[in-house]
């Protein structure tokens, strides 16, 4: 198919793309011509699309394919035909962020809020809302911190309270939007993303720094030795045995998968112990953190936070075995079902990032990196009490060094925490694109952990 013909404007947006994702700040770059092309289209049909080009929308375009089917999805829960009308969206939208103390997504909404008819005197916070909105409240911080609690109850509750009802299809949508946008909000942190600057610019297109990295950094995959290493305690050649210890790990343990499988007894106890494993890896100790009083608007009960699935001593919440209740046999049709096409968009998403692959691991070609992919977003449905019979997470330990864990466990459960620091000290050899990559990973995990719980309440509503 031949591309379209480019506007005057396009044509301008795309020069000014194109120079900013050349952009070095005296950075040796290397892109390959087809790349940037298709990177550049897209983002020129984002900006004609939305009349802007976001920090997050710049950050995902690492990665084409996947950047053009979470903006698909995101454009539909948004923008087109849906049961909620477009000022709700946005508010659901701040209501999520808000768990998180994202500002950038509760400014970015507060503007889309307005310029789709919101009523202005609804940010000056939740007492001012309607109740319908008020009561998304509950369900609100339970799928942000502890999914595992939702039940048919919850569900109950907001589709039989009269005149401030929800309807199923209504709900579905909301339920949606609120867990994307946590999960949104973890890859915001994750990446570092901040506010775009010069926010007066006419053109909309603004060069932008991420933790510290020049965007040239993470837009054109620069190895990240130079910005990380010198300031730590570890040579490029420690760095450098990591990897190949990595990669040999991963070679053996497709070696051992073909020579002996564990029995389903072993693979039980493997996943338990990875579980309880999960309550030692600590974030950092962290006071009660202060909330600004523009987030605070937005936010009830804000001491309500994620505490670990398997905490010591409890053992009374079931596993949520996967195969009982799955994305592809359950949650998908449901879905569909309530809130049309929105299940098609939300599985290409879902398989995207997860079969995402370039097939190179730092300055390594032609590496399978499957068990790699599989064991990220494993683990993170594992610290939200999701197993997988089928899935042996004796992996997960194998895989991933405990820095790793750290991070996805920062990134996961306490985004707001997130430091450059952690973001640094694992995978030092690897490049911006492939940490982004895992971001993309474990943003997708969640969001699919937070739908299978919710939409499991639903089904159970239903029966």
């Amino acid at each position: 198919m031949r591309p379209k013909s480019l506007t005057h404007q396009e044509n301008k947006v795309a020069e000014e793309i194109g120079g900013l994702l050349k952009w070095s700040k005296g950075c040796k770059i290397v892109m390959q011509a087809n790349g940037l092309d298709e990177r550049t289209n897209l983002l020129v049909e984002e900006y004609s699309t939305s009349g802007r080009l976001d920090n997050i929308t710049q950050v995902m375009s690492i990665h084409t394919q996947y950047l053009e089917s979470f903006l698909r999805s995101q454009f539909y829960m948004l923008r087109m035909d849906g049961p909620l009308p477009l000022p709700y969206r946005h508010y659901i939208a701040i209501m999520a962020a808000a768990r998180h103390q994202c500002s950038y997504l509760i400014n970015m909404h507060v503007d889309e809020f307005l310029k789709t008819g919101g009523i202005a005197e609804w940010l000056n916070g939740l007492e001012y809302i309607p109740q319908r909105l008020k009561n998304l409240n509950e369900i609100n911080k339970l799928l942000a911190h502890r999914p595992w609690l939702i039940t048919k109850e919850h569900i109950q509750k907001l589709v039989k309270t009269g005149e401030n009802n929800w309807s199923l299809p209504e709900l579905v949508h909301a339920v949606v939007l609120l867990a994307h946008y946590h999960a949104l909000a973890s890859f915001v942190f994750g990446s570092g993303i901040n506010p775009e600057r010069d926010p007066d610019t006419s053109n909309g297109v603004r060069l932008i720094a991420v933790n510290n990295f020049c965007v040239c950094d993470l837009a054109n995959d620069n190895n990240i030795e130079n910005a990380s290493l010198t300031s730590s305690n570890f040579g490029i050649a420690d760095s450098l045995s990591e990897l190949e210890a990595l990669m040999e790990r991963m070679k053996r343990l497709q070696e051992d998968k073909e020579d002996e499988e564990a029995s389903q007894e072993e693979m039980d106890t493997r996943f338990e112990k990875e579980k309880k494993e999960s309550l030692l890896v600590i974030s950092g100790a962290f006071d009660d953190e202060i909330v600004s009083t523009d987030v605070s608007r937005y936010v009830e009960d804000p001491g309500f936070g994620y505490k670990d699935f398997a905490r010591r001593g409890e053992d009374h919440l079931p596993t949520f075995r996967a195969q009982d209740y799955t994305w592809e046999n359950h949650g998908f049709s449901l879905v569909n079902r309530l809130y049309s096409d929105i299940g098609h968009l939300l599985d290409e998403k879902f398989r995207m990032v997860y079969n995402l692959t370039y097939n190179t691991m730092a300055t390594h070609e032609d590496v399978d990196t499957t068990t790699l992919r599989r064991a990220l977003f494993n683990y993170v449905h594992c610290m939200y009490g999701i197993r997988y019979d089928d899935y042996d997470y004796g992996e997960v330990n194998q895989l991933l060094e405990r820095s790793l864990k750290v991070y996805i466990k920062t990134v996961t459960c306490y985004p707001e925490r997130t430091t450059k620091r952690m973001y640094d000290s694992y995978w030092r050899q690897f490049k911006h694109s492939e940490k982004v990559h895992v971001n993309l990973l474990l943003m997708e995990a969640r969001m699919q952990a937070e739908l299978l719980y919710a939409l499991r309440a639903i089904t159970r509503h239903l029966t």
